[in-house]
């Protein structure tokens, strides 16, 4: 099996020098409960980087707890109570369960808004990965996402077994690109699979796989999905390992969430030599 290598940035997307606001990506994001404030901060920091313009919804509680956590949060749109439909139909890319809660309510809403726009591109992440079953993704067109290994299970309703084993299968099964985060990473589609080796110990921490979620939905706005999901896994273990040369283990998401545009940016530069 392939593993993923710096050749992934020169398939990338970049904004064309005339590009004007709105044409190089939109995302909304919808998590963050009044129990996981950070989670979704971190995926809107990321995105927010790469795509011209961030929707987020959220309980009103938290997006004002969200605003006070970064003063100079100016980087995302807020969307009103009510309007969510019209930013989904407006964005490029839904990233979906960042902060939310393993609760009922999370079911409810994510299943209503997989059901309205089954042919919207999703990424589905954390606590809405976590509250569906496989069957929810049936009817879905363009999906990624990135369980982990309990998370991988629960969701396919498996025995006690090694992912790796089935992973293409259920890709091909479901029409999905999943993102198996472990010690060695795998994206698979129902057409390929490949491996990513990049990342330490230091990315255990929480938050890190939200700054991947944001990431990896900013880079679907403009890529193909598998082309996203692959380079996104990537360049977030890479970021981690130019963190790691500078303080070993000793750094958290917020860290990782401002290495990854100098990553990125370096990579882009040593391409073109």
């Amino acid at each position: 099996m392939k593993t993923i290598g710096p050749e992934i940035i020169s398939k990338l997307f970049l904004p064309p020098k005339n590009s004007h606001k709105g044409q190089n990506g939109k995302l909304t994001l919808i998590g963050g409960s009044s129990l996981f404030h950070g989670a979704s901060l971190w995926a809107l920091k990321t995105a927010s980087r790469i795509v011209d313009m961030v929707f987020y919804a959220t309980i009103k509680e938290n997006q004002a707890l969200t605003k006070k956590l970064n003063s100079n949060l100016y980087d995302f749109i807020c969307i009103p109570e009510g309007k969510i439909d019209d930013y989904i139909k407006e964005s490029d890319v839904v990233l979906i369960g960042s902060g939310l809660m393993r609760e009922l309510e999370t079911n409810i809403i994510t299943k209503k808004l997989l059901n309205k726009y089954p042919h919207k591109k999703w990424v589905i992440d954390a606590g809405s990965l976590q509250m569906i079953k496989a069957q929810d993704l049936k009817d879905l067109t363009q999906v990624i996402i990135t369980p982990h290994k309990k998370e991988f299970i629960n969701l396919f309703n498996l025995k006690e077994t090694n992912p790796a084993f089935v992973i293409q299968e259920k890709a091909s099964q479901y029409t999905c690109t999943i993102v198996l985060k472990g010690e060695v990473d795998l994206v698979c589609s129902e057409k390929e699979c490949v491996l990513n080796k990049t990342g330490n110990e230091g990315m255990t921490k929480g938050g890190t796989g939200d700054v991947l979620a944001g990431l990896i939905a900013a880079l679907a706005c403009k890529n193909d999905l598998f082309l996203a999901a692959a380079a996104g896994i990537y360049l977030n273990g890479l970021a981690g390992d130019k963190l790691y040369k500078k303080v070993g283990p000793f750094f958290n998401a917020s860290d990782l969430c401002d290495q990854l545009p100098k990553t990125i940016w370096s990579l882009i530069e040593q391409n073109k030599r």
